[in-house]
């Protein structure tokens, strides 16, 4: 996404990570070739205090050594769907500010924006071609950057949820068919669709695995909301998107369990799966727990891009 190329360590591959006053949080991987798209070389989440400060954790773990991305955080920026301008592409962040000025409440002037093509049908001549553009306020933008440079740390790309979601989509595809992913973290949670490794939909939730985790009703209860909502957002793209068809729905880590995917499961004729990432990525030692797994998920999934920027 937002990228400046500020050149990290010369370890191959990249290092999600964030971290606030009270906790460090990364993963690193790198592509490799074989049975499984990507090696985890290094991971953790650390809480930091009296025994533990972000100058501990930078040399315990070497974190010098690596090229750095982070992530924004719901909140803090947002993501639109529009009509792509008809322009060429190195006009397009230009023509995207006039594009998408009235749809957010505050100056063009004050934002960073780029966007995310949605791969237009081969064909469809006539239909309109869309993205989405992705808009963070300046000081959003500058105040990680700071963070990361009192940190003594290489920032080189502030990524979004989405892309690092549709990384992982992309290890469980099969050839020209689609994905659905849906992750849920505390007290929100995001649905995306893709293919080829591209985003075509994405979607948030307003429901978490805390909710997910306690429910025990078997209508109307957050679980059967959340189906209900995944339901509805498959048909639309249905609708919408008919040349991309989604062979499988797959429910990221959520630590606890839920009775979500067997509420799922009857509701399509497709699969509903529960996905390990110990099945795509190969840990240097044992796979990540399934609470880590859930707490790092979109770490694993930005430490998965493929480009420098």
């Amino acid at each position: 996404m937002f990228g400046w190329l500020t050149q990290g360590g010369r370890t191959p591959g990249w290092l999600a990570v964030s971290f606030d006053e009270t906790t460090v949080e990364f993963a690193h991987a790198r592509r490799v070739r074989g049975p499984k798209a990507a090696q985890v070389s290094t991971y953790a989440t650390r809480d930091l205090g009296a025994d533990a400060s972000i100058d501990r954790v930078k040399r315990d773990h070497k974190l010098s050594s690596y090229q750095c991305s982070t992530m924004l955080r719901p909140g803090e920026y947002d993501l639109l769907l529009v009509e792509a301008p008809n322009v060429p592409r190195a006009e397009m962040k230009s023509a995207l500010r006039w594009k998408v000025k009235d749809m957010v409440d505050y100056a063009m002037d004050e934002a960073t924006i780029d966007f995310l093509d949605i791969p237009a049908e081969e064909g469809a001549a006539g239909r309109a071609h869309q993205l989405y553009a992705v808009l963070a306020r300046n000081e959003v933008i500058q105040a990680r950057i700071q963070k990361f440079h009192d940190a003594g740390l290489a920032l080189s790309v502030i990524d979004i949820p989405e892309t690092a979601q549709r990384n992982i989509a992309a290890l469980y595809e099969d050839p020209d068919r689609g994905v659905a992913l849906a992750y849920f973290g505390s007290d929100w949670g995001l649905l995306t669709i893709s293919r080829r490794g591209e985003l075509y939909f994405s979607r948030r939730l307003d429901l978490g695995v805390e909710a997910l985790a306690a429910d025990q009703e078997d209508v109307g209860g957050p679980v059967d909301r959340v189906a209900l909502e995944i339901q509805r957002t498959l048909d639309h793209f249905e609708r919408q998107f008919r040349h991309v068809a989604v062979n499988k729905v797959l429910l990221g880590p959520t630590g606890r369990p839920t009775r979500l995917r067997e509420v799922l499961q009857p509701r399509f004729e497709m699969p509903v799966q529960q996905i390990d990432l110990g099945d795509v990525l190969a840990f240097n030692g044992a796979p990540a727990d399934p609470n880590t797994q859930w707490r790092l998920f979109h770490h694993f999934g930005a430490a998965l891009r493929d480009t420098p920027t």
